[in-house]
């Protein structure tokens, strides 16, 4: 099954005057993650106080589309630049588990099963994210694979969020488009184990 993923080569090569922009007026990689951040956490913030409000969720789509970008950028600069760094790989992993759980957790106030669908979207997703991180310590690459991936997971929750914005009424399926994706979360996480198995190339200890 396709992904977004797999769209990020030419999204990325859109963003490259931008990169040698910044670049150029003196950002790094790791302040262009750390925005990224910030800006997830801030949203959510404002999301879970006036949940109530229709017009807060076009925040979601917007604010995904620019984390989306922000993240391609941070990458296209530290490879360009060779200013990868360990702290780097760190704060992008972790960036993007923390930005996810800013994002989605204020849909708990809205979903119509006390949250549990919300909960378990977001555990499994962290999950998927530590499985497709864990097999690079077997010698692995890094695993992306989908159904359900990062860039999937942020589609579907901005599509959610604009059709609240519209005041179109999706509260009533909210939780059972989350227990659909979460099998597709399940689904990815087992490709990420088996495929990372695949690629290993350390020798158990």
């Amino acid at each position: 099954m396709i992904s977004i993923y797999e769209l990020k080569p030419k999204f990325q090569k859109l963003l490259m005057p931008i990169v040698d922009q910044l670049r150029h007026m003196g950002v790094t990689p790791n302040q262009v993650t750390v925005s990224a951040l910030i800006l997830s956490i801030a949203t959510g913030g404002c999301i879970g106080l006036f949940y109530e409000n229709h017009w807060v969720y076009l925040l979601v789509p917007i604010v995904m589309f620019v984390r989306m970008a922000l993240n391609a950028i941070d990458g296209v600069m530290a490879s360009k630049y060779r200013m990868k760094s360990h702290l780097g790989m760190l704060l992008n992993e972790l960036g993007d588990v923390v930005s996810d759980l800013a994002l989605f957790l204020p849909f708990v106030l809205i979903v119509q099963d006390k949250g549990i669908s919300v909960l378990l979207f977001i555990g499994l997703a962290i999950v998927s994210e530590m499985a497709g991180s864990l097999v690079q310590v077997i010698g692995s690459k890094r695993r992306y694979d989908g159904p359900m991936g990062k860039s999937d997971r942020a589609f579907l929750i901005g599509l959610v969020a604009f059709l609240s914005a519209l005041n179109i009424n999706v509260t009533p399926w909210i939780h059972i488009i989350l227990y659909i994706a979460t099998l597709l979360i399940v689904w990815n996480t087992y490709k990420r184990v088996t495929n990372g198995l695949k690629g290993a190339t350390h020798e158990p200890k």
